[in-house]
């Protein structure tokens, strides 16, 4: 499985963890950025991660911040994307069976290491339930405002 990573200076840290983390597990990882914990614009990163999963670069993404707010709401700016900002294991899970997530947006400063591992590992082994809830993630493409 190819998964798309990104953060900003925040979440740099935690994206090299994880990267070690998947690729000790044989994911193949496309990492966009950033690489050092200089100061960057969050948008970018959201933005480019989002793009590899709709264009088929990357099965699912992964983005990170200080909060995971700013960097799901720039990747869900891409139509077909639907990032998760996941805090627990309970939210992925539930973002993946219910809505089929296909982007996790985590906070850096809000989760210590061992907890971004276990919501990673959590999100990545759930599987999309459908049934019912395929109905309701198909509208999401269809919302007109």
């Amino acid at each position: 499985m190819k998964i798309a990573i990104g953060a900003d200076h925040a979440g740099f840290k935690a994206k090299i963890l994880l990267t070690a983390h998947l690729e000790s597990k044989g994911y193949e990882i496309h990492d966009v950025g950033t690489n050092s914990e200089n100061s960057v614009d969050y948008p970018h990163f959201g933005h480019a991660v989002g793009k590899m999963v709709i264009e088929g670069h990357a099965d699912n993404g992964i983005v990170i911040c200080g909060t995971g707010i700013g960097v799901s709401i720039s990747a869900n700016k891409i139509p077909g994307v639907r990032a998760a900002l996941c805090r627990t294991n309970e939210d992925a899970e539930m973002s993946r069976k219910h809505n089929n997530s296909n982007v996790l947006a985590l906070g850096a400063r809000s989760c210590d290491s061992s907890d971004l591992v276990a919501i990673t590992d959590t999100w990545l082994n759930t599987a999309f339930e459908g049934g019912r809830h395929e109905r309701r993630v198909n509208q999401i493409e269809y919302i007109k405002v």
